[in-house]
């Protein structure tokens, strides 16, 4: 069994990345007979099998197998060196594949510089090799960083897009580092986006939030599956669930190992995490579903003392004492999204009539006018997703509810509510 010695950082570097040791680069390349690979399971979330291995290096040091982290993250090593150690590595895991007749995904790293040795024909050489021996390319994921994306990315892009031409799969590693290599991203369309958990830990819940939605967004707009690594516990797993991880990866799970373990080697059973999970969710989805609907009792029985627009702060005053608890702010719009009504602020206690707002029109929102032509169609009430206020800068949501088929009530729910009701923040 392998002993572990390669820690992961703060920042939650792979472990090609991580530290191991200090020794000449040559007795690395001198002694590729005590050099062999570690497999480190990819679970799907689909299956929750075990869909695939990462890649990485051990060597033996003549006391126990260490990680060759230190090999290829040390700038001062040759990039051919490095290239001729992968090789090693990549030969013998495909070989080992290939002999025990192992299903699934091979991931594999490299990064930029490497790559660009002999044009990254050494690399693609040897899978065609093995594709002859029955391994087909397609089962192959080579994994780049986003921060290669840096330098020569017109090359490193051509070549990706060479490589996907023969079936190999994309993965790029770490995105989310650096936010201005989303276009590149975008250029290239990788087939998985690999996002590190350790950046659960490193950002605020808002501001991550965030980080995760734009995400979400890029993959689905490319065609991308996500992967959470580095999921050291329950937490996370559950976080890579909630936030459409196709894939998982990490200590949690399972550890890198010498042998190609199957998914009954796994530290957990994972349809059993997951089954939970899909019950917690369904309880917070159906208790948020009671709100909306205990809020639609509210305004129905309100609605016989609808008299129209010209009447409408009197009515929304009238409403303030039903949602007392609940909101920070209420108005009526119009079906074209202009505001026929004065704002109505609680500040502590009181509710504050601001009429400065009214003839404002919010048409300009994102999903105003599709969830107003919603309520018209349906005559249901909608709860917003959640959103920074602009005034405020709180976190809030907001439910809008017909009062006719052209006038429309909003109420700003407030962030304090939202967070002493966990079904509402989600």
């Amino acid at each position: 069994m392998n002993r572990e010695t390669a820690h992961m950082d703060t920042a939650g570097n792979r472990e090609r990345h991580a530290g191991g040791g200090t020794m000449d680069p040559l007795d690395i390349v001198g002694n590729l007979d005590q050099i062999k690979p570690v497999y480190h399971p990819v679970v799907s979330a689909i299956r929750h099998d075990v869909v695939g291995y990462e890649v990485l290096g051990r060597y033996y040091n003549g006391h126990e197998w260490i990680s060759l982290g230190f090999f290829f993250h040390d700038d001062d090593v040759p990039e051919e060196f490095k290239v001729e150690v992968d090789q090693h590595l990549l030969k013998l895991a495909l070989s080992q594949m290939i002999e025990s007749n192992q299903d699934g995904l091979l991931f594999i790293n490299r990064n930029a510089k490497q790559l660009m040795v002999n044009n990254g024909e050494d690399l693609l050489d040897t899978l065609l090799k093995f594709q002859n021996q029955g391994f087909s390319m397609e089962r192959v994921v080579l994994e780049v960083t986003e921060h290669d994306f840096d330098e020569e990315f017109e090359v490193l892009s051509n070549l990706l897009l060479y490589y996907k031409t023969y079936g190999i799969q994309i993965a790029v590693d770490n995105v989310g580092a650096r936010s201005s290599n989303i276009d590149r991203i975008r250029q290239l369309e990788p087939h998985i986006l690999k996002i590190n958990t350790a950046i659960i830990r490193q950002h605020n819940s808002d501001g991550f939030q965030d980080i995760m939605y734009s995400l979400s967004m890029l993959g689905r707009r490319i065609g991308a599956a996500l992967l959470f690594e580095n999921i050291e516990d329950e937490s996370q797993l559950y976080f890579a669930w909630k936030h459409g991880g196709r894939y998982y990866q990490g200590h949690y799970l399972a550890r890198p190992e010498f042998s190609l373990i199957d998914t009954k080697s796994l530290s957990l059973n994972v349809s059993t995490k997951i089954a939970h999970y899909i019950k917690r969710e369904k309880s917070l989805v159906d208790q948020r579903l009671k709100y909306i609907l205990l809020w639609e009792k509210k305004i129905k029985e309100l609605l016989p003392k609808w008299e129209g627009q010209k009447k409408v702060d009197a009515f929304i005053q009238t409403a303030t004492s039903e949602f007392n608890e609940e909101s920070f702010r209420m108005f009526v719009c119009n079906s074209d999204g202009q505001q026929v009504s004065s704002n109505f602020n609680k500040h502590e206690n009181t509710w504050e009539i601001d009429p400065d707002k009214r003839g404002s029109n919010w048409a300009f929102r994102p999903y105003f006018l599709e969830n107003v032509m919603q309520m018209q169609t349906w005559n249901k009430g909608i709860l917003s997703e959640i959103y920074s206020d602009i005034e405020t800068k709180d976190m809030i949501r907001t439910f809008s509810f017909p009062l006719s088929a052209e006038h429309f009530l909003f109420i700003d729910i407030r962030y304090s509510y939202l967070y002493d009701h966990e079904c509402l923040l989600i």
